[in-house]
């Protein structure tokens, strides 16, 4: 068994060149040295090998039946090393346009304020964001990628696109400061179900595609062993919205309660707009990336997307961050 040492190795990539032209005199030019050197380079392989590799005659070279089945291999080799350095290379250099449909909660809440970075590190890949619907059509391909809020496990799409989940999601009842203070939420005197009696909801009643209007409030007070009769109570005093940042900015006001998302709701806390007495439970649901389109840029984007979920975490003590 012959053991590749470097000189094997660089005479492979100088055979692979020769056998490529089918001249020796052609392969010389192609790497800028002289013929006698790929000659040289060509027979040290050979002792190296145990076999011939060409056929020498006045006429020029052939390839025997080993050179020509060594050649087939390392041809192949060649070509996929250097599509992926390629590849690596365009990464690193990447430009493009990539248009990306999203939730405007989402856009405004968490994508927009983390752009910066991905500009800073890719100047030359320009995001056309489209985020005009509290619902995003999925199927459509006119969009390189989609973000979508969505339960878990995802609706699968028609068409043959690739989708996986980007980030799993918390929910957290959240209030101002002051409409907090108008509850005191750890006083044993006093039970849950006297207190979500006079609370005001404040809904996203469209979290995602054919979702009732309280599909999220039912589904915490379920989680947390409330009885319907309580929800039904305090669904009389709620208010509806198209979009969970506007529940949230509603609840930012002192509107009453909303059941933020944790991903959406870092800076809210972060100034102390909104407070919470509560611990983040789990949504079975999430963002979801829908890829329609492959290209550079596309892969850079979906890299630093996962790079930025990575820095992103949800507290147990009520507080996101």
């Amino acid at each position: 068994m012959i053991r590749l040492k470097g000189n094997v190795l660089a005479g492979l990539a100088t055979f692979e060149t020769a056998a490529r032209f089918g001249s020796f005199t052609q392969a010389a030019e192609h790497l800028h040295i002289t013929t006698g050197a790929i000659s040289q380079q060509i027979s040290h392989l050979e002792q190296e090998l145990s076999f011939v590799l060409f056929e020498r005659h006045s006429r020029g070279i052939h390839l025997t039946d080993e050179g020509n089945q060594l050649y087939r291999v390392v041809n192949q080799s060649l070509a996929d090393i250097r599509d992926v350095i390629n590849q690596i290379q365009k990464a690193h250099h990447a430009d493009g346009e990539i248009h990306l449909k999203l939730t405007p909660s989402f856009a405004f809440k968490w994508l927009v304020p983390r752009l910066h970075d991905f500009y800073t590190q890719y100047p030359d890949i320009k995001i056309h964001t489209f985020a005009e619907g509290a619902l995003v059509d999925h199927n459509d391909t006119n969009f390189d990628l989609a973000i979508d809020y969505g339960q878990t496990p995802y609706i699968q799409t028609r068409n043959k696109s690739q989708i996986s989940l980007l980030m799993a999601e918390k929910l957290l009842p959240v209030m101002s400061p002051d409409y907090m203070k108008k509850f005191d939420w750890n006083n044993p005197q006093d039970t849950s179900q006297n207190i979500w009696e006079k609370v005001r909801l404040l809904h996203d009643a469209m979290p995602w595609r054919h979702a009732a209007k309280d599909d999220e409030w039912c589904f915490w007070f379920k989680e947390n062993g409330l009885t319907p009769l309580n929800l039904n109570t305090s669904r009389q005093h709620g208010h509806y919205f198209n979009r969970t940042d506007m529940a949230m900015a509603a609840a930012a006001a002192g509107l009453g309660v909303a059941l933020a998302r944790c991903a959406l709701v870092e800076e809210d806390f972060s100034k102390g707009n909104l407070v919470s007495p509560f611990e983040p439970l789990d949504a079975k649901a999430g963002y979801y990336l829908i890829q329609h389109h492959h290209s550079p840029a596309i892969e850079c984007f979906k890299a630093w997307l996962r790079q930025q979920v990575n820095r992103y975490g949800c507290s147990g003590s009520g507080t996101c961050l």
